[in-house]
């Protein structure tokens, strides 16, 4: 039993050592960038910033800047909060009506609550907005430092009784673009299949000097990735033998690598909405949302393969963080922006019961989501697999 136990706490170590470091790199800048929005345009719209914190819990260091914001480092590293005057909470809660109706003329000037709707929602949009900016930045400089790498989309191999055999696809072919949208290498094959499981796709094939239109609609597969994580992906059942040579990267200057930027960061966001839609419908399943776990053990794998790899899932984090903070929920910046639109139409904000009611159920939403990533990331993640027991 205690060899049990030491093995395992071994495991455990040497998955920490592999994982935490690339984990808070990846986190802490796109956590950074979130709250940078927040605080640049508070700070432009005149709103005092109390605490500008990368983590909860305990402080472990900061520092006053000449306008009064504590900028701090905090214990807990698994996100952060810009806390403006006027706020009850970290998560914008405002103070009851009667300290925000107590406040002098001056203290109103730079209380967030007593903002109009409209700089109000500025503020709250920023955080996701300058996530969306990051993933676009950093794509931006991969594209111009490093080209863009193709790999033509073409079918060497088919499955037998696979979805690409009752399609109709044949060796040789190449496909140029599905549902009408271009198809620039086989690598964007894949990532436009993998999150259409059940779905029925029209694929534009080029075979020979003919153009074809073949139906097919990806199998839902577990997969296992090049480090051995399980993954439940849309497949077609086509693989592309890649030989050296075939393999280019093309160089761009950064005015199209800026626009290969912004598709790369709409396909993204188009894919794992795509994703969540998917779930709703039943066509794929839930058991692929992590929590940070999950993105820890991610970060160590792809560091392992060098920067360029990091830096793109630092991208496509940003965007994830970007998105989940959209979602109307209270709590979340897309739970204000909500309220903000109520206000609009009523012509009044919501009554401080309402909204009280609003953030009670938003914290059992965003609760429940955390309890189901963190019970999806110990049925996934090996070492902790193998810390308590499972095979």
């Amino acid at each position: 039993m205690s060899e049990f136990f030491l093995s395992s706490f071994s495991t455990l170590g040497h998955g920490l050592i592999g994982y935490i470091i690339p984990f808070l790199f990846v986190l802490t800048i796109v956590v950074f960038f979130h709250e940078l929005g927040h605080f640049l345009v508070a700070r432009w719209a005149g709103v005092k910033v109390l605490t500008f914190s990368l983590g909860f819990g305990p402080e472990l260091a900061g520092f006053n800047d000449r306008q009064g914001t504590r900028w701090k480092i905090s214990a807990i590293p698994l996100g952060g909060y810009v806390k403006f005057f006027g706020d009850e909470s970290e998560a914008s809660t405002p103070a009851s009506a009667e300290s925000l109706a107590r406040m002098s003329e001056e203290e109103r000037a730079g209380s967030f609550h007593h903002k109009k709707v409209g700089a109000r929602a500025a503020i709250v949009a920023a955080g996701p907005i300058a996530n969306f900016i990051l993933a676009i930045v950093i794509f931006t400089c991969l594209f111009t430092f490093f080209g863009k790498p193709s790999t033509t989309a073409r079918v060497d191999k088919i499955e037998a009784s696979s979805a690409a055999e009752r399609a109709g696809f044949q060796v040789g072919d190449i496909v140029t673009a599905i549902d009408g949208k271009k198809i620039g290498s086989f690598s964007d094959m894949q990532r436009f299949v993998s999150v259409r499981a059940g779905e029925t796709m029209t694929f534009t094939v080029k075979r020979g000097d003919s153009t074809l239109q073949l139906k097919g609609t990806p199998e839902l597969r577990e997969v296992k990735d090049p480090f051995g994580n399980t993954q439940r992906l849309g497949i077609l059942g086509i693989t592309r033998a890649t030989t050296p040579g075939e393999v280019t990267t093309e160089k761009v200057d950064p005015a199209t690598a800026f626009w290969l930027g912004i598709k790369e960061t709409w396909f993204v966001i188009e894919q794992t909405l795509s994703y969540i839609g998917n779930i709703f419908t039943g066509r794929a399943s839930a058991d692929q949302i992590g929590g940070p776990i999950r993105i820890a053990q991610i970060s160590g794998q792809v560091a392992t393969l060098g920067i360029i790899p990091l830096l793109h899932l630092a991208a496509v984090l940003s965007i994830s963080i970007g998105l989940l903070n959209l979602f109307p929920v209270p709590l979340l910046d897309g739970g204000h922006l909500m309220f903000y639109a109520a206000e609009v139409l009523r012509g009044r904000p919501l009554s401080e019961k309402s909204q009280e009611y609003g953030f009670r159920v938003g914290l059992v939403l965003v609760l429940m989501l955390m309890v189901f990533a963190f019970y999806n990331d110990f049925h996934q993640v090996p070492w902790l697999k193998g810390l308590f027991g499972r095979s």
